[in-house]
């Protein structure tokens, strides 16, 4: 006989893995994936691409190297992100002033105006996921969680 239980909460309260961090951090970040994937869809990006944006609209010009260390991927997949994106006239690829074997990636006007839409919705999504947060609470997860990814 089985149980009624829908599956989702089968497990559900698992003490195997309610103090398990690694856990938690993983679990967490899947939701806020989908979340965030599902609001910059009407935008044409996905998180990954939206980061890439997000950083080549800014005033920092970084090359792909150090987009794929500060985003911790792969240069490949970095290089994958900018050609779709580049493709789509959201950014340019120009040369670096400091090292002429390298890029740098810059929004394009375009890119820019769409990074600040998808902007908003992504802000709009994370604010949902995290609704049972208090203003506090979520300021308090956010210093914590750069110093994690951000050490030293």
């Amino acid at each position: 006989m089985t149980s009624a239980r829908p599956r989702s909460t089968a497990v559900a309260g698992a003490p195997e893995l309610a103090a398990d961090l690694s856990f938690l951090l993983a679990r967490a970040n899947a939701l806020s994936l989908a979340a965030g994937n599902a609001a910059l869809a009407p935008f044409g990006l996905k998180a990954r691409s939206y980061s890439v944006l997000a950083l080549a609209s800014g005033d920092a010009r970084p090359a792909q190297r150090d987009l794929a260390e500060y985003l911790r991927l792969d240069p490949s997949q970095v290089v994958a992100l900018v050609d779709d994106l580049q493709a789509k006239g959201l950014v340019t690829r120009e040369p670096d002033p400091t090292d002429r074997r390298a890029n740098v990636v810059v929004a394009t006007p375009e890119g820019a105006r769409l990074f600040r839409d998808a902007e908003r919705a992504a802000r709009d999504a994370e604010r949902t996921l995290h609704a049972d947060l208090s203003d506090a609470e979520r300021a308090e997860l956010g210093r914590l969680l750069a110093r994690l990814a951000f050490p030293g």
